[in-house]
């Protein structure tokens, strides 16, 4: 039996704990125990794109009416019916929001495995393996927490300057960033920022609310970093990229209309203002200027590159990028980030409530065990 934590679809709001019932193991399976899982704004979008983008079907719950929203974490074996895979060894992966998890692995080698579950089959790879921390390179017991709240963000915030860079920035001298303060958001500037000094330089803008506006402007990846409020009359009228983190359609409309036949993409990435308004292209359902968005889905990226640089080519960018990350992460005396550790289902509904009302501090991040 475990404990696992699901939402309504319709109304994030509205969850609940419930009991499951994991049964014993088949031949092939093992079960974990999840030790710590990240949860940030990243695992809202992933709610909110449950159906659209498939994140239900991970842990599915049984009721078409609710979800299990899937985090990033550790956990280690308690119980193996698997050759290769032994009790006691640790993971980094994607999980459910419980207390333990069973998994089927296949293709078992020393990097890691894949979890084979029939439900998954059809999903995307990058989210269905998991890696033992023992042969991780990018595994540093001391920065475990850091490795839960970013990894998989910086993994998107790598893909997506990728992608932009891959299309010569669509023409664009500036791109500009919505949700300025998230985690994928300043990862994306980081990325873009060390192209300083090189032909694929590019202009920096970040967007945000008051409240964290000197946050977002200490980091130092951003050229300029506007409120809000300032958009319709202080964003410069340059050849401009728009990559939406916050999924705000108030704050979309904002920046097309400002910038009009001056964007030359306009890129949706996230959901950090979740709630905010979706009806058509604005908020009155209208059309926007400019070009319409487009969802951008990092596996696709990934899946490219890995077929142009094969994946060890990938995964050695990727990580010596994120080791250049971790610096001002980690920098003693001013770090990007403060992990705030909590336990226990109280500790995880708290987190999750402020997410949803967009309360918890930008330079915070939360990492959780039930």
């Amino acid at each position: 039996m475990t404990t696992r934590f699901v939402v309504q679809r319709s109304d994030l709001r509205q969850s609940s704990w419930e009991d499951v019932d994991l049964a014993g193991l088949d031949d092939g399976s093992v079960r974990l125990r999840i030790d710590k899982f990240a949860l940030t704004s990243n695992n809202i979008t992933y709610a909110v794109f449950g159906d659209a983008m498939g994140y239900w079907q991970f842990f599915p719950t049984g009721d078409a009416a609710t979800g299990s929203i899937p985090v990033w974490g550790f956990a280690s074996v308690v119980e193996s019916r698997c050759p290769g895979v032994d009790v006691g060894e640790r993971f980094y992966g994607y999980f459910p929001i419980a207390e333990e998890v069973v998994l089927a692995p296949e293709d078992v080698a020393t990097p890691g495995f894949t979890d084979g579950a029939e439900h998954r089959r059809a999903l995307h790879p990058i989210y269905n393996r998991y890696i033992r921390c023992s042969q991780d390179p990018g595994y540093v017991a001391e920065f475990a927490a850091q490795q839960a709240l970013l990894r998989p963000l910086f993994s998107t915030s790598f893909l997506l300057d990728d992608f932009l860079g891959d299309n010569d920035f669509f023409g664009a001298e500036t791109i500009v960033l919505s949700s300025a303060s998230s985690k994928t958001a300043y990862g994306t500037a980081f990325c873009l920022a060390q192209r300083r000094g090189t032909p694929k330089e590019v202009k920096i803008v970040g967007l945000t609310s008051p409240g964290n506006l000197e946050f977002t402007r200490s980091l130092g990846c951003y050229d300029e970093v506007l409120r809000y409020d300032d958009v319709a009359s202080s964003l410069p009228d340059d050849a401009a990229v728009y990559v939406d983190m916050s999924g705000n359609a108030q704050v979309r409309a904002t920046v097309h209309r400002r910038l009009g036949e001056l964007l030359r993409y306009s890129c949706a990435v996230g959901a950090t203002h979740w709630d905010a308004p979706e009806s058509g292209d604005t908020p009155e359902g209208g059309s926007l200027p400019g070009p319409r968005p487009v969802l951008f889905f990092a596996p696709d990226q990934a899946a490219k590159r890995a077929a142009q640089w094969g994946p060890a080519g990938l995964a050695e960018r990727i990580g010596a990028a994120w080791a250049a990350f971790m610096e001002p992460i980690t920098d003693p005396e001013n770090p990007w980030l403060t992990v705030v550790s909590g336990q226990g289902t109280a500790a995880v509904e708290a987190c999750f409530t402020a997410l949803l009302d967009g309360s918890v501090p930008a330079r915070e991040g939360h990492v959780l065990s039930v």
